[in-house]
């Protein structure tokens, strides 16, 4: 080995311990840094001249590369669980939010208004109370049921809100890891690692990760594609964008994630974003959907019951709430096509109902029964509605009764007069037309967001009907009664539950979901936890770690430094000797 090469051998060792004293120095500059991926150096042997009679020795020492100390797998774990765990905490704070919204079990809550409502309606039984108290109660009820569903549209609302803001922050998130992807392969074309670039991406993607869950697919030129599901939204230096879809779909808004580039549906189901959707889904719509079932029942069931009900002195007309449209009158009550009455939650079913007329003077009355055809089936038989009863047959049927006379409002209400001297009431209605059409109701409305007591029985509370007909003779108490026992009855349209029970099970439900969600983010939690704790002892820093390779690459700067040092010394004692 010549003078010359122990000299290049110095300087090349020299240059590796610069590199290692560089990459030790930037990881203990950066132990605290997050996100940050420890840097290895990795070195190799130079290959020596065989062909010289000394062989093979070696010139010294070369950088192979500068990497990170990565495991990729663990890596992408680790992307899973932080949107695991945001996932769960934002539908913690989401359902935690419904159930405090709803407050069962509280001095305040639905359970215990419609115990005060019926309650009302025993005491008028018992002849304690007014009818004023009963329409205070009815209005109590009905304020507090379209009061609940307000803040529950509020809290969907808000999810709305962050969903959007959720969604915009992602769309940007995937533009910068689009922009890092075109660095890093700027960077990269000579063949040495970004390392800091890619660290930067990777934080990116651990942002992105806690909006929603993705996977993440390295190319060859160092760039990564990013994927929801089996959907790309990055693909190398191209975002595909991500926007918030709200569609109606049976009167209820939807919301999607949407690609930007082709508008395809995300299935996400992690990160805050999928947290959002889930909670807003699964509790907030469930829970808005289900009071507004309960408060159909609550109007239809007690509008049957108080449409048949009578008095010892009677109104001499009945108005309905139900506003039918002039082309709907001649259709089918139950025909599909009929826009007024399709959408509404409660439907007339095949029956019919009594009338009774009776003379004010001498006390006579006559009853007359009105059929209500609704079979959905025609005359020969075959599926059809052209035979079934319309508005405009119930309004001919009344029009046609001795003393009445029926008629539709400039609105489309339904309205029945009894002549002078004469007074109108209904019974045994076991099609559920009169409370269908809003005939002497109680309530008027259709869901919780518009339950409310019938206005003119607001303003004049003497309208309502506390008894009813039964086998021609007037019980006093006996509507008032039949509405105690609603209470206990079970619904076919609910199930089969009762009016409490059905909420009681929403209520459980809403308590289950928030219980769930809570153990989900302490799991979650945990994991992830974990998860980083894999990672650091992967690609942390370890400061007493990169102090003994400080002072590895100090020695061997100060031995590569006396190499040439001595090699020069004898260079210089040769010349002499010429």
């Amino acid at each position: 080995m010549s003078l010359s090469t122990a000299m290049n051998i110095g300087r090349s060792a020299l240059s590796a311990s610069q590199v290692g004293l560089s990459v030790a120095g930037q990881n203990m500059a950066n132990a605290t840094t997050a996100g940050y991926t420890r840097q290895v150096a990795t070195f190799y042997p130079i290959a020596g001249d065989s062909t010289t009679r000394t062989g093979a020795i070696g010139r010294g020492v070369g950088v192979m590369s500068v990497r990170r100390q990565l495991d990729s797998a663990l890596q992408a774990r680790l992307w899973t669980g932080v949107s695991d765990e945001a996932g769960a905490q934002q539908a913690l704070a989401i359902n935690g939010a419904i159930e405090a919204t709803i407050g069962e079990l509280s001095d305040y809550d639905l359970s215990s208004e419609l115990t005060a409502f019926f309650s009302s309606w025993s005491e008028r039984a018992n002849q304690t109370k007014s009818s004023a108290v009963v329409v205070q109660g009815g209005q109590r009820l009905a304020a507090f049921v379209t009061r609940l569903r307000q803040d529950l549209a509020n809290t969907r609302d808000q999810v709305d809100s962050e969903l959007g803001a959720s969604i915009r922050a992602a769309d940007e998130m995937l533009s910068v890891v689009a922009r890092m992807n075109q660095e890093i392969a700027d960077s990269e074309i000579a063949g040495f690692q970004a390392a800091g670039l890619r660290d930067q991406r990777d934080q990116a993607i651990t942002e992105l990760s806690k909006l929603l869950d993705v996977s993440v697919v390295e190319q060859g030129n160092g760039m990564v594609d990013v994927l929801v599901g089996s959907t790309p939204i990055v693909q190398g230096s191209v975002s595909r964008g991500l926007e918030l879809e709200k569609s109606s779909v049976d009167g209820t808004v939807r919301v999607d994630v949407a690609v930007k580039a082709d508008q395809e549906h995300l299935p996400v189901r992690s990160g805050k974003i999928g947290g959002l959707l889930e909670s807003r889904d699964s509790t907030a719509d469930k829970v808005i959907g289900e009071l507004d079932d309960l408060a159909a029942q609550i109007i239809f069931q007690v509008n049957k019951l108080h449409s048949t009900g009578a008095n010892v002195t009677n109104p001499a007309s009945a108005e309905g709430t139900l506003k039918v449209a002039l082309g709907d009158r001649t259709r089918a009550l139950n025909d599909p096509a009929n826009q007024s009455l399709s959408d509404l939650p409660f439907a007339a079913v095949n029956g019919g109902f009594l009338v009774n007329v009776k003379q004010t003077g001498t006390g006579t009355m006559k009853t007359v029964r009105i059929d209500v055809d609704l079979d959905g089936r025609k005359a020969d038989g075959t599926p059809g509605f052209d035979d079934d009863t319309t508005p405009e047959d119930i309004r001919a049927a009344l029009d046609a009764v001795p003393g009445l006379s029926a008629s539709f409002t400039s609105d489309g209400r339904l309205k029945v007069d009894a002549d002078s001297g004469f007074e109108v009431s209904f019974a045994d209605d076991s099609s559920g037309a009169l409370a269908v059409l809003g005939v002497n109701s109680f309530f008027e409305g259709t869901s919780a967001r518009d339950i409310a007591v019938r206005g003119d029985l607001a303003s004049d509370p003497s309208k309502l009907m506390s008894g009813r007909y039964v086998n021609g003779s007037l019980v006093e108490n006996g509507t008032a009664l039949s509405i105690v026992n609603l209470q206990d009855r079970a619904i076919s349209d609910l199930d089969g539950r009762t009016l409490r029970g059905a909420w009681t099970d929403s209520v459980q439900a809403v308590g289950v979901a928030a219980k769930s969600s809570e153990s989900r983010a302490v799991s979650t939690g945990i994991i992830r936890q974990s998860l980083e704790s894999q990672r650091a002892a992967v690609s942390g820093v370890s400061l007493d770690e990169e102090s003994v390779n400080l002072l590895d690459f100090q020695r061997q700067y100060q031995g590569a430094a006396r190499l040439i040092s001595i090699a020069d010394e004898l260079t210089q004692t040769l010349l002499g000797l010429l």
